[in-house]
């Protein structure tokens, strides 16, 4: 997927979870808004998975340590949710590593637990420019 059509994918992705964040506001459940941004992303026919399972692969073996990306946009674009009171850089390496072990470049980090959406987003770019 080429850098234009993955900047138009994470800008539908931001315009989905400013509104689920201005339908639900700050102060609840990540599941609540992995589902609701769920929704909202397929409803503007973009192709969503959920809780996809990343294997951790170790000298050639499955260590069954398998994480799980939180939802997965048109099998290109991770977006890790939270729902915390400040993003921690534990939480970047977090996305960093879903990027790397999943193969893929773009990632975006939304913390719902802020006043305005945009103060709790970041994008998030592995291995190329």
């Amino acid at each position: 997927m080429n850098h234009e059509e993955l900047n138009r994918i994470s800008g539908i992705i931001l315009d989905c979870a400013i509104e689920v964040h201005k339908q639900l506001g700050p102060g609840l459940l990540e599941s609540v808004y992995e589902i609701c941004l769920f929704k909202e992303l397929r409803s503007r026919k973009l192709f969503v998975e959920r809780q996809v399972l990343v294997p951790v692969i170790y000298k050639g073996e499955n260590l069954e340590a398998d994480f799980r990306i939180d939802l997965l946009v048109e099998k290109e674009v991770i977006v890790e949710l939270k729902a915390v009171e400040i993003l921690l850089p534990v939480h970047q390496a977090q996305l960093l590593t879903y990027l790397k072990l999943a193969d893929k470049r773009l990632g975006l980090l939304i913390n719902f637990n802020v006043p305005r959406l945009v103060d709790g987003f970041k994008r998030m770019i592995h291995g190329y420019s």
